[in-house]
């Protein structure tokens, strides 16, 4: 049986059994037909971790749009994208301007290019899309000094520390970005990974992450979230010569809508198949051509869709 079932039951369960409901608190969500408060059973500091190298986190109790999300994750990850039209699904249109902008949000932050590192002469950055070289003026003990500096993006940076330096400790992308939350038309729920290196007993390196979501609505989104960025580490994991290893996902609070409850209690009740086989396009490496057409998912046999889920806002 799956193990991501496995422990979506339990993680269900043990939040419909010891969660702490807000209802009668002030709470931001909405339901959009009444326009009522919607609340919430929620888990406080949920952590999961999936073994990549063993088995792809898709449920089977129900589908998971692997290729919907995979689109969506390289909208944020590969296009920067903050704008719905360059996304295909409609997970978004809630929150995005007429233009179809979703603000100063998700892409747009990990797009912005930063001083990553002192330039070395005839250093080969054509791997690397977003590298600008600037001069920066830097103030030392010498006084004000003049540097060559790459600027990458948070995507070109993580990659080039993952080819370069990988057992630094330092390799983080973050989209929380304080300075530009009011301009973001909703604040980012999973909002940061965190790559780390490890070596396997043959002696190859293995990347691992740890996605860091500040809330999740479990029903909705829980492994729509797990499937993306397990899909991301494998891109990843591809683009820099590497196994893959675990995801650890980290959610401070892991709700379920009131009116969730018992759409989630019949879902975990169902029964529970074999994980699917995940495939990724053997003929491509680069993070930069991969499209949600490069994956598949082999004997993925499911419980049915559950239609028309009430969305919160």
């Amino acid at each position: 049986m799956s193990y991501a079932d496995k422990l979506f039951v339990k993680m269900c369960q043990d939040i419909i059994d010891g969660g702490i409901s807000t209802e009668g608190e002030k709470v931001r969500p909405i339901w959009t037909d009444t326009g009522e408060s919607a609340y919430t059973i929620k888990g406080f500091a949920v952590v999961n971790r999936y073994d990549l190298s063993k088995e792809f986190p898709a449920l089977t109790l129900r589908r998971t749009a692997i290729k919907s999300a995979t689109n969506e994750m390289l909208w944020i990850w590969q296009k920067k994208s903050n704008n719905i039209n360059d996304l295909k699904s409609s997970v978004w249109d809630e929150w995005a301007s007429a233009d179809g902008s979703i603000g100063k949000a998700y892409g747009y932050q990990i797009g912005k290019p930063y001083a990553h590192h002192v330039y070395k002469d005839e250093e080969d950055l054509s791997d690397y899309p977003s590298a600008e070289i600037k001069d920066v003026d830097c103030d030392t003990d010498k006084g004000i000094v003049s540097k060559k500096y790459v600027f990458l993006d948070q995507v070109d940076g993580a990659r080039y520390d993952l080819k370069n330096n990988p057992f630094s400790r330092r390799i983080i992308v973050n989209m929380y970005n304080l300075e530009e939350l009011h301009d973001m038309h909703l604040y980012p729920c999973a909002y940061s990974m965190t790559f780390n290196v490890t070596t396997s007993k043959s002696g190859e390196l293995v990347l691992n992450g740890i996605l860091n979501q500040r809330s999740q609505d479990i029903l909705a989104a829980n492994n729509w979230n797990v499937c993306q960025y397990s899909v991301l580490l494998h891109m990843l994991a591809r683009d820099c010569d590497m196994q893959v290893g675990e995801l650890v996902h980290v959610i401070a609070d892991a709700h379920i809508y009131d009116r969730h409850v018992d759409l989630i209690k019949e879902l975990i009740s169902r029964e529970q198949y074999d994980a699917p086989t995940f495939t990724l396009n053997p003929e491509k490496k680069n993070f930069y051509e991969f499209s949600e057409d490069d994956i598949v998912l082999e004997n993925y046999k499911t419980g049915e869709q559950i239609r028309n889920i009430p969305i919160a806002v």
